[in-house]
């Protein structure tokens, strides 16, 4: 016993009683509780209770107190309790396991009785032909009680563990839950005495007690069709009536016994006994027990099976699937199959494929799981097909004959179409064998089978071709990519197999393009980089991107370049317009196939960015694209659009000044404009371009559009996208001439300096040359320095021509040199060269400073003279 845990002694009853009275007890509500459980707390001993508690006790009618008098019973140790003087009720007795089952635990009497042991009082249920304890169980007062019905108490006992009793009669629950109640100081007209458990678990309990009573399978006479059709129905809603009864039907001959009854029915015409039937079989396979298919999908019983589902009785005249399948539908041993199990594994395969897919209705979404078993039936059979035919040299013999130039289209053909089934069914396999399987194939030669095959001209042929293709490239896109470029060592360009694919897909002869759409998702499967792998020996992804951008993409864009090629004026001209292809543009199967281009194309400037862009720039290939916006067909514009629209959203002023440069917003902005007012995917579109433009803040576009454009888009007002760009080239416009005025006095102050160091240089010169002949006395500056510094006296403004201005700072740190009035240069040369010193030699930046303090131990003895 589990500490915490209240004890239950729990013990198998050897007899049934009085149980078979109890089977007809009424059926519990729909819903009734929702399970918290709680720890069991006991009551305080007699000398701790409360005044209150013990009033309740000796108050509750039928309970005694342990001094007063009373009959005395054993609870499960052998101790007295304390009782109600024989009042006992007949119960069954279920318990909740750890695995969330309602377990039947036995039947006895139950009666409410004072355990001293537990010091409260316990309901105890004995069973009378063993006098074995079956239950002891405390009435604590924080324990949810539930009376669901009215010959059924629910509680629980602690966590994950519930408790229930089925009554005989009405009046022993009603005795007994008075008594719940009243230890609880609850009312006894409610039902629920705390919180609720789960309703999963009251389900489950009913359905417990509903299979505890007699489970009577009618016997299989023709009388009886019509009680089994019902019976079958009402177990089909009750997940343990369902387990009960494909263990009864698994265990004998019923089924083949109901088969009988139909070759019976079928003589006599009998056509309601053929409708219970059809009924029988569908709910026997709802069972959805893989033990039943195996008898039904029998080769002795599945002809049987699909004879009862013809006879659906909503339909005024039976259909003839086993004809069909006798008749119609042959196998066909494209290679001999000496093997009788896999023959006859094939044969049941397709049967119950048939059965699944045609007789059986589709489930909705509440039944999904109805069948779940018979899929994986068929999923197991697929596997243990494809497992045979990999043993045996079945394959071998196919990719021979597939190899044989000599043999005929039918031929092909046939051998093509089993081969798409058994690649087919290969998906079902788990990775080690899929593995196994497909390094077989590509031993046998499956990609050079394929390159001839999807280069004949037979439809059928090319379309199983390029579905076998499509496995492989799903299974494995590496090992195709591998050969492609093993092969380009040996072929040709125009040879190779991958453009023979792009070839395929180009010439589609289909208006709605369903081949090419296929073929345009395996080229994007081939050229994701995702999928590409690294080692350290070579890098898949540059290898092969480089393999098809100069070996194929070309191929790919040819439609392309064949559309616009008319339509291409000088570079530094307008986009041309669509007078010389207006039929090709508007054809609307040369649209499709240029938007899926284009959605290709789209895709690489996402994930190929240095090849695409190298080739973008090299082959002019916007302004191509752009000249499709002139079609009639928004797709195709919408699609020319993507394309620009997914270049700008890389951000590389590559891009942006190739824009730029060619003028490619102008189809564009003719476009927006020429859809006027009209709301619909383009405008959206196009607005959302400029939109994100703005919004990131690319400069050089937004002057570009502006300056450009701006005049015809400023009428544009139902949204604020251009005004928004206005006000960005504005501020980009006020940042720039910011920028420039500060660089301008950088670079004066920067002139000054420069000149003031060559000052500083040639009085050094001179004071050098002085000292050495001994004159103390410094020379009259040159004219070429009071040339160099007329700019100097020009500065002023003629507000301050006649005041004393102190010298300016710079916004380098130094001072800009300012004469104090204009008749300053006439006191001389030294007045001048006084002003100019001061105002030349303050406040150096650092270099400069660090380049005086070099120099100033020479000055200093020259200045001191």
């Amino acid at each position: 016993m589990e500490r915490g845990k209240p004890k239950m002694d729990v013990r198998e009853s050897g007899t049934r009683g009085n149980s078979a009275d109890l089977r007809n007890h009424q059926r519990p509500p729909e819903r009734y509780f929702s399970a918290i459980f709680h720890r069991n707390f006991p009551l305080p001993p007699p000398e701790q209770r409360t005044l209150p508690q013990q009033r309740q006790l000796q108050s509750t009618p039928g309970i005694c107190d342990p001094a007063a008098p009373h009959t005395e019973t054993k609870t499960g140790d052998g101790k007295p309790a304390v009782a109600i003087a024989d009042t006992r009720y007949l119960v069954k007795v279920y318990s909740l396991n750890e695995d969330q089952q309602w377990d039947y635990l036995g039947t006895g009497h139950v009666s409410s009785v004072y355990v001293k042991r537990l010091q409260g009082v316990s309901l105890l249920v004995r069973s009378d032909s063993q006098a074995s304890l079956i239950l002891e169980s405390k009435i604590n007062s924080n324990t949810p009680y539930q009376k669901p019905q009215e010959t059924l108490i629910i509680w629980s006992e602690a966590e994950n563990h519930g408790v229930a009793l089925s009554f005989q009669d009405t009046e022993g629950c009603h005795k007994i839950w008075e008594e719940i109640c009243h230890v609880q100081g609850k009312d006894p007209s409610i039902e629920i005495t705390q919180d609720l458990l789960e309703e999963s678990k009251e389900e489950q309990l009913h359905e417990v007690l509903e299979t505890n009573n007699v489970f009577d399978l009618p016997n299989c006479e023709l009388c009886k069709l019509e009680e089994i059709d019902d019976f079958i129905t009402s177990v089909l809603a009750s997940p343990i009536r369902k387990e009960r009864l494909a263990l009864i039907l698994g265990n004998d001959d019923y089924i083949k016994n109901l088969l009988q009854l139909f070759h019976t029915c079928e003589d006599l015409g009998d056509t309601a006994g053929l409708h219970h039937l059809h009924k029988i079989i569908k709910g026997i396979l709802f069972l959805n027990k893989t033990a039943l298919f195996e008898i039904m999908f029998s080769a002795e019983c599945i002809m049987d099976v699909v004879g009862c589902l013809e006879y659906d009785p909503a339909l005024a005249q039976p259909k003839r699937h086993r004809e069909f399948l006798t008749q119609n539908a042959r196998f066909k041993e494209i290679v001999p199959v000496t093997n009788g199990e896999l023959r006859q594994k094939i044969n049941q395969t397709y049967r119950i494929q048939y059965i699944y897919d045609i007789l059986l209705p589709a489930p909705s979404m509440y039944e999904e799981n109805f069948l779940s078993n018979l899929t994986t039936f068929i999923f197991l059979n697929k596997i243990e097909i494809v497992s045979m035919l990999q043993d045996d040299n079945f394959l071998s013999e196919v990719f021979a004959q597939l190899k044989n130039a000599a043999i005929d289209d039918d031929r092909r053909r046939e051998l093509l179409l089993f081969f798409k089934e058994f690649c087919a069914f290969s998906q079902t396999l788990q990775p080690p064998k899929k593995d196994a399987l497909f390094k077989i194939l590509t031993e046998l030669g499956i990609l050079p089978v394929l390159k001839i095959v999807m280069s004949m001209e037979d439809s059928q042929i090319r379309s199983a071709a390029t579905d076998i293709f499509t496995y492989l490239v799903e299974y494995s896109p590496s090992m195709i990519r591998e050969f492609i470029m093993e092969e380009a060592q040996e072929s040709e360009d125009d040879n190779l197999f991958i453009n023979l694919v792009i070839e395929q897909m180009i010439c589609d002869t289909d208006p709605e393009l369903g081949g090419a759409v296929h073929l345009m998702e395996l080229l994007r499967t081939l050229l994701d980089p995702e999928n590409m792998h690294a080692t350290s020996t070579k890098c898949e992804r540059s290898e092969f991107l480089n393999f098809f951008y100069k070996h194929c993409i070309h191929n790919f864009i040819a439609p392309l370049f064949a559309t616009t090629s008319e339509d291409i004026c000088e570079r530094d001209s307008e986009v041309g317009s669509n007078r010389n292809n207006t039929h090709c543009l508007n054809n609307y199967q040369t649209a499709q196939l240029l938007s899926l281009i284009l959605e290709l194309l789209t895709f690489c400037v996402q994930h190929h960015t240095y090849y695409i862009k190298n080739y973008i720039l090299s082959k002019d290939l916007l302004r191509r694209v752009l000249i499709l916006m002139n079609s009639k067909h928004t797709f195709l514009v919408l699609s020319a659009l993507r394309f620009m629209r997914r270049m700008i959203g890389l951000k590389d002023e590559l891009y942006n000044c190739y824009i730029i440069k060619g003028n490619l917003f102008e189809p564009v902005v003719k476009a927006l404009l020429g859809n006027g007012t009209r709301y619909n995917m383009l405008n959206s579109a196009v607005i959302e371009l400029f939109e994100y433009i703005r919004a990131e803040n690319i400069k050089s576009l937004i002057i570009h559009i502006v300056e450009k454009f701006y005049k015809a888009l400023e009428s544009i007002e139902y949204v604020q996208t251009f005004k928004g760009l206005k006000i960005k080239y504005e501020q980009e416009k006020d940042r720039q001439n910011q920028i420039r005025k500060n660089l301008h006095s950088i670079l004066h102050s920067k002139i000054l300096r420069r000149s003031a160091r060559v000052v500083d240089k040639k009085e050094e010169e001179r004071f050098k040359g002085n000292s050495e002949e001994g004159e103390a006395t410094m020379p009259p500056l040159e004219d070429d320095f009071q040339d160099r510094f007329k700019f100097m006296e020009t500065e002023k403004t003629k507000e301050n021509e006649d005041k004393v201005a102190p010298p300016k700072r710079s916004s380098s740190g130094g001072y800009k040199p300012t004469s104090s009035h204009p008749a300053a240069a006439a006191n001389g040369t030294r007045s001048l060269q006084g002003s100019s010193t001061v105002g030349l030699t303050n406040h150096p930046n650092d270099d400069e400073k660090d380049k005086e303090d070099e120099t100033s131990p020479r000055k200093r003895p020259h200045l001191s003279l």
